[in-house]
C-alpha cells in the first residue's frame, strides 16, 4: 500500500467487507470499481492484474475501490458462487457513491471478478443506473454465466489463457457484436504483460465507442 492509498472495512451482508481505496493525485473525476479473480483459487484484491487495474484507473483520475470478496483475507463469510459477491460490490456501489455524489462509476474486474461486474451490469441497467463503462480483463465466459456487456466494453484477453480459452470468450461476445482486443502471447494471469494491459485500458477509455451492427449504414 502506498501513501494514495487507504485501507476500510464495511459492513456487508455476510459480515464486515475489508477493501482498499486508491486514490488520484487530483480531484477525481469517477469512480472506478475492480474486482479480483476466484477467492477459492487464491484471488485477491491484491492479484497482479486486479492492481493493475487499479493503477490504470487511478492514471485515468478515478478512485479507486477494492473488496476482497467472502472469506479472503479480513472479509467475514464464505464464498458465495458470485451472487453474494454481486450483492457485496453493489454495497461497495452504493457506498462509493454515498462518499462521491455525482460522480459516473466504472466496473472493472479480472476472471471471476468480471463475472460479478457483468451481473452488477446488468443490476445497474434494470435500475436504470448504468455504470459508465466496463473493462473486462481474462473474461470468465465459458466458466460462469456472464450477463450480457454494453457495446463499449473494453474486452481483453490473453491469446494463450489455459484457464479461459480465447474461443470461449469469441463463443460469447460475438452474439453481443462485441470487440475482443487479444494479447498476443499473453496466458490467464498476463505475465509480463502486464503493462499491455494498463496502456489499452487508458488509451481505449475516453475513446471513441465501438460503433454496434444495428447503428452501421
Amino acid at each position: 500500500m502506498n501513501r494514495n492509498s487507504e485501507k476500510f472495512t464495511l459492513a456487508g451482508h455476510a459480515g464486515s467487507m475489508e477493501g482498499l481505496l486508491d486514490f488520484p493525485a487530483d480531484t477525481p473525476r469517477g469512480i472506478a470499481l475492480v474486482a479480483h479473480p476466484h477467492p477459492l483459487y487464491g484471488g485477491t484484491m491484491d492479484n497482479k492484474v486486479t492492481q493493475t487495474l487499479a493503477r490504470a484507473f487511478v492514471a485515468l483520475g478515478y478512485v479507486v475501490a477494492r473488496i476482497n470478496f467472502r472469506g479472503v483475507g479480513a472479509s467475514e463469510g464464505v464464498h458465495d458462487h458470485g451472487a453474494g459477491e454481486t450483492d457485496d460490490m453493489q454495497l461497495l456501489y452504493e457506498h462509493m457513491l454515498k462518499l462521491y455524489p455525482g460522480l459516473p462509476v466504472a466496473l472493472s474486474g479480472f476472471s471471476f471478478g468480471t463475472f460479478v461486474q457483468s451481473k452488477l451490469q446488468e443490476r445497474l441497467s434494470a435500475a436504470g443506473t448504468p455504470a459508465e463503462r466496463l473493462a473486462l480483463i481474462g473474461s470468465a465466459a465459458g466458466k460462469w454465466a456472464m450477463a450480457d456487456i454494453p457495446a463499449d466494453t473494453i474486452l481483453i484477453h490473453g491469446e494463450l489463457d489455459e484457464t479461459i480459452p480465447l474461443s470461449a470468450v469469441f463463443d460469447w461476445a460475438r452474439p453481443q457484436d462485441i470487440p475482443v482486443i487479444v494479447i498476443p502471447g499473453a496466458d490467464h494471469f498476463f505475465h509480463r504483460k502486464l503493462n499491455h494491459i494498463k496502456n489499452l485500458v487508458i488509451a481505449l477509455w475516453h475513446g471513441d465507442k465501438p460503433v454496434s451492427a444495428q447503428d452501421e449504414h
